[in-house]
């Protein structure tokens, strides 16, 4: 079994559940090593001092913070001290509608598992927030940092998920979008409407796959036994560059892909936070 990420509690009022937090998530990529060309060895990265150019152990590593032309050393117990209470608990501040949420806030997921002799008060938490239909919003320090997060409840469990700070999300006026005013042609714009309701359908996970790894996978072993390997050939039909949009859009709906089936073995689980829809201004 996985090792816990961070332990602590969640505190709910002046109910505290000890937890523990583990990833949620397991990347689907493969995982390539970076090999010297010429015979395949490993590369490694060395951690090297700029003035002597000298490999330094990790055991003779510190973190500090430069105050003044002069750094202040922080050991572990230094964060701690900081602001002890924070570093092991979540606090949770409120409750919200989840479709409150922009999903642009969110970051990574995590499972909150309980010990077995609290598994009641985080079973009442859950009922009372599945009850509400909320999310719990809360923060907490976790590796020296402190994290904004939301709970919500997915299936038997409460999942955690990091938010973004508002000022880590970098605002729009720093790019160039096309203005809301951008006066829209009303034949696109109903063909556009058209294509998006003959491709709509119910949300369904499963109906989603990892193609991309899956065929590298392939290739690599067919490439292990010495087979030429054709390339996969794309199934997007790439528009004509000097067929206008509308002419376009009218080829788009006559080839519109049939919509992804729900597997009918299973109950289609209800969808994580960060797939909801983003409400619009």
């Amino acid at each position: 079994m996985a090792r816990p990420i961070w332990t602590g509690t969640i505190a709910f009022g002046l109910v505290n559940i000890p937890v523990k937090l583990f990833s949620a998530i397991s990347e689907s990529s493969l995982d390539l090593d970076m090999l010297d060309k010429k015979d395949k060895s490993h590369i490694r990265y060395k951690r090297v001092n700029e003035n002597t150019g000298k490999e330094v152990a990790w055991g003779n590593i510190v973190k500090g913070y430069k105050v003044d032309g002069n750094y202040i050393i922080l050991e572990d117990k230094d964060f701690e001290q900081a602001s002890a209470q924070k570093t092991k608990r979540i606090d949770i501040t409120s409750f919200v509608q989840e479709e409150e949420i922009d999903p642009i806030y969110y970051e990574t997921t995590y499972y909150l598992e309980p010990d077995a002799k609290d598994a009641k008060p985080y079973a009442l938490l859950r009922g009372a927030m599945q009850k509400a239909g909320v999310v719990g919003m809360g923060t907490f320090v976790m590796r020296n940092k402190e994290q904004l997060c939301a709970i919500k409840v997915l299936d038997r469990a409460l999942v955690l998920s990091k938010l973004h700070f508002e000022e880590e999300i970098r605002p729009l006026d720093d790019y160039k979008f096309p203005p809301t005013s951008l006066k829209l042609n009303p034949a696109e714009l109903k063909m556009a409407s058209a294509l998006i309701d003959s491709m709509k359908a119910s949300f369904d996970i499963s109906a989603y796959k990892n193609e991309y790894t899956a065929q590298l996978l392939k290739f690599i072993k067919d490439k292990a036994k010495g087979k030429k390997v054709a390339p996969v050939k794309t199934k997007t039909k790439v528009p004509d560059e000097v067929s206008s949009l509308l002419e376009q859009l009218k080829a788009s709906l006559g080839n519109a892909p049939s919509r992804p089936k729900a597997k009918k073995t299973a109950p289609r689980k209800k969808a994580p936070a960060t797939k909801r829809r983003r409400k619009t201004a």
